[in-house]
């Protein structure tokens, strides 16, 4: 069964207008606290808050860089687990010559199904039905093994089942690594916090310094923005811009399904 992330509820437009409104009233919110001590004649030393200001975005900029680089893990390891599936299961394919017939025409036709099913499972509405029954084919390709083991020669059962047991291992990796390990909630939770109080400062030291609002405060809201939607985008694996190239699975289906001798 497939795991969705934290923010999978809302489609990717919906994340960065979210993102940017809270953005802007944390700004907003800074701004007229900042505002309201002033008209109270209420002395701030604003060397000090510029100091606050400066670490709070350092502290801002940590925590996206260190999202980001997870985010980014995972999106390559998703990359690399579609290409070593696909070598996985052309071996497998390649190695069926050492079997005798009718299992080794009954077992390509099972991995042909098979690689349309590890294509479907990024689908987000054919996912879960691809995953079940991409274990039900696992079972189907173990007990053919088991069945021609005793038939043929160690050498070749040997090598048939080795490759066949790396495909499998290969799925649980890509299930398990590549589509259901996220960013955790725990360090979203805590940019988002950061990201809000840093707004907030921002807009404080801005209602301090100024008795108008500076059109830079949206440029540090947009761009801020933009980051979170490209952290967001490289963590989801069925939606967005950077979505990973199934290409080398594509090629796999297309050179089985060509005839062989």
């Amino acid at each position: 069964m497939q795991q969705t992330g934290s923010w999978d509820v809302l489609s990717l437009p919906g994340f960065y207008m979210i993102c940017a409104l809270v953005s802007l009233l944390a700004v907003e919110l800074g701004f007229r606290l900042a505002r309201n001590r002033v008209l109270r004649s209420v002395h701030e030393n604003e060397a000090a808050v510029d100091k606050i200001v400066g670490a709070t975005l350092s502290l801002l900029a940590f925590l996206l860089a260190f999202t980001f680089g997870l985010a980014a893990s995972r999106f390559d390891a998703r990359k690399g687990f579609v290409l070593d599936e696909a070598n996985a299961i052309g071996t497998t394919y390649l190695r069926t010559a050492l079997l005798p017939e009718p299992q080794r025409s009954e077992i390509r036709a099972l991995l042909r199904e098979y690689v349309d099913a590890r294509l479907q499972i990024i689908q987000p509405n054919e996912g879960p039905e691809a995953l079940r029954r991409s274990g039900e084919l696992q079972n189907e390709l173990w007990s053919h093994a088991v069945g021609v083991a005793d038939k043929v020669g160690a050498p070749a059962a040997t090598l048939f089942i080795t490759s066949l047991n790396e495909l499998i291992d290969l799925h649980a990796k890509r299930v398990n690594l590549g589509i259901r390990d996220r960013v955790p909630i725990s360090i979203w939770l805590a940019l988002y916090f950061v990201s809000i109080i840093t707004m907030m400062v921002v807009g404080y030291y801005s209602g301090l310094t100024d008795t108008r609002r500076s059109p830079a405060i949206l440029a540090l809201v947009v761009s801020f923005s933009a980051v979170l939607l490209l952290i967001a985008d490289l963590d989801r694996p069925y939606e967005g811009i950077l979505s990973v190239s199934q290409q080398a699975m594509m090629d796999l289906r297309d050179s089985l399904r060509q005839p062989t001798n």
